[in-house]
């Protein structure tokens, strides 16, 4: 996630709680949110995906190979 992109996000909040949002903000907003959550997801499901072991045999893992 781009550092810039993370400070835009909390510019918009503060802005928000402060003195409100235009409805452009409100939807640049709501984009950013999205960059950022699927950014979010897109890590968590890596680091899922890396610490799986890899099986090297061909099974689905009911597995008869000893790990």
């Amino acid at each position: 996630m781009i550092p810039q992109t993370i400070a835009r996000i909390n510019e918009l909040a503060r802005k928000q709680r402060e003195s409100g949002l235009s409805e452009e903000e409100k939807v640049e907003q709501n984009q950013l949110r999205r960059i950022y959550i699927d950014n979010i997801k897109n890590q968590v499901r890596q680091q899922v995906e890396q610490s799986q072991p890899q099986h090297k045999h061909n099974c689905s893992c009911g597995c008869h190979h000893k790990h």
